[in-house]
């Protein structure tokens, strides 16, 4: 197995540390500098690929005790290798190119072994986090779902303040069902008390029953439990039964004191 000290090709000037891409083994890698230009670079990249290859960088971690050893397809996998019990300050967020388009992009944080498969990977350095939330926000409407998941789930991880901004557009303003929910997911994994507006809009206005359901389920996933009022008051008032019974399914699961209460006042009635 070749591994990538033994193939690395520095294209850049970047200083040894930062030029080291995570543990990878058998690929043949070559090391460019964005040199603050992360679209302009990926882009040139991207487009001169013929056969399957990677492009990949490193930006800082939302939580940095967090393992992610790649969500793919809605579930991450486990680590291969020896893991930080710690958790990593690092996200590498890799794009996979076939015939000058991107066809998926997956998501490890440091510790997470990845065998390239002998494929070439382009491992960017000196990425600034704001340019790949700008990035990774074109791929987000993308028509291949793969790909709109991937950039969402890696936007939900980065330690950028601007990925808040952008999943909360992609909840209000996705073009599908499909994106909407998604979107209001991640909103809910990271936003705080930003996300509730976001999810309480979809329930209301969305015209999607889907989406709405969806919602409702961001709003069980928000922390310390505080989607439970919002989840009380769905199940009493909305119009739309599904979504109502969708709500009371989420209460049942919460196991908390609140909705306990509101149980019994219903079945006491």
């Amino acid at each position: 197995m070749l591994n990538w000290r033994t193939v690395v090709l520095v294209t850049s000037l970047a200083s040894p540390a930062a030029a080291q891409p995570p543990q990878l083994t058998n690929a043949q890698v070559q090391v460019q500098a964005a040199g603050g230009e992360l679209v302009r670079v990926f882009e040139a990249r991207r487009a001169s690929m013929v056969g399957p290859a990677w492009i990949g960088y490193a930006v800082p971690l939302l939580h940095g005790d967090r393992v992610v050893c790649d969500w793919n397809d809605g579930r991450s996998a486990s680590a291969s290798t020896v893991v930080k019990l710690e958790g990593g300050d690092s996200l590498h967020v890799l794009y996979r190119i076939e015939q000058g388009a991107v066809v998926r992009i997956r998501i490890f944080s440091e510790g997470c072994g990845i065998d390239a498969g002998g494929r070439s990977v382009v491992w960017l350095t000196d990425v600034r986090p704001a340019q790949s939330v700008a990035l990774l926000t074109q791929y987000t409407g993308d028509a291949a779902r793969r790909v709109a998941d991937g950039a969402l789930a890696a936007l939900s991880l980065h330690a950028e303040p601007r990925a808040d901004t952008a999943l909360l557009t992609a909840a209000r303003e996705g073009a599908t069902p499909h994106l909407r929910g998604q979107a209001l997911f991640w909103v809910a994994q990271r936003a705080g008390d930003r996300a509730i507006p976001a999810i309480a809009q979809a329930i209301d206005r969305d015209p999607d029953t889907q989406v709405k359901k969806k919602a409702v389920f961001a709003l069980s996933q928000l922390p310390s439990g505080e989607g439970v009022p919002r989840l009380i008051d769905v199940a009493e008032h909305h119009s739309n039964p599904a979504v109502r019974r969708q709500a009371m399914f989420w209460l049942g699961q919460s196991r908390d004191a609140r909705a306990l209460a509101f149980f019994e006042r219903i079945l006491l009635k």
